[in-house]
This record gives structure tokens, sequence and C-alpha cells, in this order.
């Protein structure tokens, strides 16, 4: 987890050092500071920061040994319960259709919106209380 942290604060460096290196090459060759290049290399190192002090955090909150550094670890370690996913739901699939129907509507013409947002909340529903009805019921 380490080695984590310290690649993104590299990261951090490198696009930091790599964005002045663009502005004032950009100021040289043309004149004037080109805003977008500039932009984008100061947010990579932004974002770099974000992750690697996320990971700072996470290393010390979990004492800095993850299951995969461990040479007695068993695979279970590394394997933990994500949650429950029910293999037979075509809900997410409907779902799935009505939200690219949507922005495909966004695309192509707002009123295709119209028809898909209803979908997708009947999809959000059904998906949610599916175990509430029919076989499943509880």
């Amino acid at each position: 987890m380490k080695t984590n942290v310290n690649l993104f604060w590299i990261l951090l460096g490198f696009f930091a050092l790599l964005a002045g290196i663009y502005t004032a090459w950009s100021i040289i060759s043309t004149g004037k500071v080109e805003w977008v290049g500039t932009v984008a290399l100061g947010l990579c190192a932004v974002l770099s920061a974000f992750i690697a002090f996320y990971l700072q955090l996470v290393d010390k909150s979990t004492g800095g040994l993850l299951p995969e550094d461990r040479l007695d670890a068993d695979i279970d370690d590394g394997d933990p319960e994500l949650g429950h996913f029910s293999p037979w739901s075509w809900w997410p699939i409907f779902l799935g259709g009505s939200v690219a129907l949507a922005f495909a509507g966004f695309a192509a013409g707002i009123w295709i919106v119209y028809y898909a947002v209803p979908l997708a909340l009947i999809g959000i529903v059904g998906w949610v209380y599916e175990y509430y009805r029919g076989n499943f019921g509880r």
C-alpha cells in the first residue's frame, strides 16, 4: 500500500513539473498561456494528490498491511463479501436500457427523455422491491 501512495505522490510532482514546463513553453512559443493543456495537467496533479491522500488515509486506518502484502495470507483474506446480487434479475438490464434511452434522448431529442425517465423509475422500483413480491417475497 505504501508503494501505491508513493507512486501517486511522485505522479503529483511529475504532473506539477510538467504543467510548469508546458506553461513556460507555451509562453515562450506563442507569447501567451495555452489554458487547455495547462489546466489539464494541473488537474492531473490535483487528482493525483487526491488519490495519494485517500490511499494514505486508508493505509493508516487498515494498519498498513493488506492481505496481498502478507506472505501467510490465504486467498479468502483478500476476497471480502461485496454484497448480495441477484443472478436471475432482469431489472438491471431494463434499467440500463432506459438510462441509455434517456442519454440518447439528450443527444437526439429531448422528447425521448420524457418517455425514458418513467421507464427508469419503474426499473429502479422493480429492482429495489424484487424480493418483496412473487416467489421470493419474505
